[in-house]
């Protein structure tokens, strides 16, 4: 199971919501380049990224910083927020982003995220955020109807990546993750899952993995930058 360092920016700040309550930030570093290579020293594989401001606004808006993590670090990297159109997708590709994480427009225009999974296989991932098995979208500003189960499985067959499935609840609260709402969804789709959102101690990656469900990954953001969590030896422990 990959363990995936969570990078937010807010700003041109590397920071953490809680409950995706965009003022309820906490600010952790100020140089996120400078963050993410820390991350890579420290021996991770992979790095997620999200643009807080570009959730809300629909378009990129921490390109800047995002683009200083890819010239910085060789890990691969993830990003999502604010991606909605194929020439936002296609650019950030050619930057050297490994994957795409396509949320609100996979609830408007589940289209697109066929069309370019087809167009770059293997580098769109589908990020479903929610709360009490409801589907939330634009920075988790909306609420739907959606079911969660429901929106993962109507892209069984379109050849995405991997679900990025994040409990808003969970999320930045430290308070573990919903481990029983994560292996139902990886149990119901043959789809790649990785969990977010309450990952806040290494008893909590370790249940994760042993959930019975084969999880791809866990992303973690506020107990790496709380100490909770020590990178190295949870990156150790999940190899053994």
């Amino acid at each position: 199971m990959i363990l995936y360092p969570a990078i937010d920016l807010k700003d041109g700040q590397a920071v953490r919501l809680v409950k995706g309550e965009m003022d309820q930030a906490t600010v952790f570093n100020d140089d996120p380049a400078a963050q993410a290579m820390a991350f890579v020293e420290a021996g991770c594989e992979w790095l997620h990224l999200v643009d807080l401001n570009g959730a809300f606004a629909g378009e990129p808006v921490n390109a800047a910083p995002v683009e200083a993590i890819l010239k910085a670090t060789k890990v691969p990297a993830q990003l999502g927020g604010g991606i909605r159109d194929m020439a936002t997708i296609e650019r950030w590709l050619d930057k050297g982003l490994a994957r795409v994480i396509l949320g609100t427009v996979a609830v408007e225009n589940p289209d697109l995220v066929r069309e370019a999974a087809k167009t770059f296989p293997g580098q769109v991932a589908v990020g479903i955020d929610a709360r009490n098995g409801r589907v939330a979208t634009k920075g988790w500003a909306e609420e739907t109807d959606v079911m969660v189960t429901d929106l993962a499985k109507s892209f069984e067959d379109a050849g995405v990546a991997a679900i990025i499935y994040t409990d808003i609840n969970r999320d930045g609260a430290m308070q573990g993750p919903n481990i029983e709402a994560t292996a139902d969804l990886a149990r119901s789709v043959s789809i790649p899952v990785i969990a977010s959102g309450g990952v806040s101690s290494l008893d909590d990656l370790i249940a994760l993995r042993d959930c019975g469900a084969a999880l791809n990954g866990a992303i973690s953001g506020r107990a790496l930058y709380d100490g909770a969590i020590n990178l190295k030896e949870a990156l150790g422990a999940l190899k053994r």
